[in-house]
């Protein structure tokens, strides 16, 4: 193994297990539910007490936080974070350190798109930019996007969804030039973001609704495509400016909500910054974002 990954891999290991010191020495006995005596010379609970309550080995878990090359699993981890009491951080920082996925069954909460959020959105005056959230539902936009894409004021419930807008929208479907291979890219990114909230009741009605309306979204869903694509480019048939150019890329929000900010930059091809700026001129101030 090439000694530079073999240090960081050591590093990792040590990191881990000194983490995993540090929870453990300050968490008390009487927080973990153990019955101790008057007297404790040892800060928090000692490291068999961990592996009792977490199932697992004591010259196991010693060697765990000695940094040793041992690798636990999911279910370990699990158990060690109940053991410990870690909190939701706690709880990331410790699969990340072991090199493992935290499983997840996550459900979608009431997204919110916060002030400066919102505030760098109407900032981007010629890129066109929405915000979407887990289920991919736009949940703000700018005036250059309404200038683009249409006004998503205009729309409710299901049709103010990217995947519904994009398979049931003919004006959507006009817009995009290589409508076929843009829907299938699109559908298989959604369908590798939504695999943590398979079983959601919200994603699962969503699903149902497609697979009624749409007859190519019932054709490929089935066929389980998945790819994770945050950039390229879409060639636009606007109905008004004619065909335009755009850059876009998918930009998460790093506030564990799942939310996303969709940028698209006009490109010098097909004068599409021109066109862009003469679409904004002619918006109608009542049409504009919210």
């Amino acid at each position: 193994m090439d000694a530079s990954l073999l240090s960081a891999e050591d590093s990792r290991r040590r990191e881990l297990g000194a983490f995993l010191r540090s929870r453990r020495e300050r968490l008390s006995p009487q927080t973990a539910g153990i019955a101790c005596g008057a007297r404790r010379r040892t800060p928090g609970l000692r490291r068999e007490e961990v592996a009792m309550v977490a199932g697992v080995g004591t010259t196991w878990y010693t060697w765990l936080e000695q940094g040793r090359d041992v690798r636990p699993s999911v279910e370990v981890l699990t158990a060690l974070c109940e053991a410990l009491r870690l909190d939701a951080a706690e709880k990331r920082h410790l699969f990340t350190l072991a090199g493992r996925q935290q499983p997840e069954r996550r459900r979608i909460g009431q997204a919110k798109v916060e002030g400066p959020l919102l505030h760098m959105l109407q900032s981007l005056v010629l890129q066109p930019a929405y915000v979407v959230g887990p289920r991919w539902d736009v949940l703000a936009w700018n005036d250059a996007a309404v200038a683009i894409f249409g006004d998503y004021g205009l729309l409710e419930g299901d049709a103010r969804n990217i995947i519904h807008g994009v398979f049931t929208d003919p004006k959507r479907r006009h817009l995009l030039v290589d409508w076929e291979q843009l829907a299938r890219a699109t559908l298989a990114a959604f369908r590798a973001e939504s695999a943590k909230y398979t079983g959601d009741a919200d994603f699962e009605r969503l699903i149902a609704l497609m697979m009624r309306s749409s007859p190519e979204f019932r054709e490929w869903w089935p066929q389980r495509d998945v790819v994770h694509r945050l950039s390229g480019q879409k060639h636009l048939r606007h109905p008004i400016a004619g065909a335009m150019t755009f850059e876009h890329m998918s930009l998460s929000i790093d506030d564990g909500s799942d939310m996303k900010l969709i940028v698209y930059t006009p490109l010098a091809e097909q004068n599409s910054v021109a066109k862009l700026r003469e679409l904004l001129d002619a918006l109608p101030g009542e049409r504009r974002s919210a």
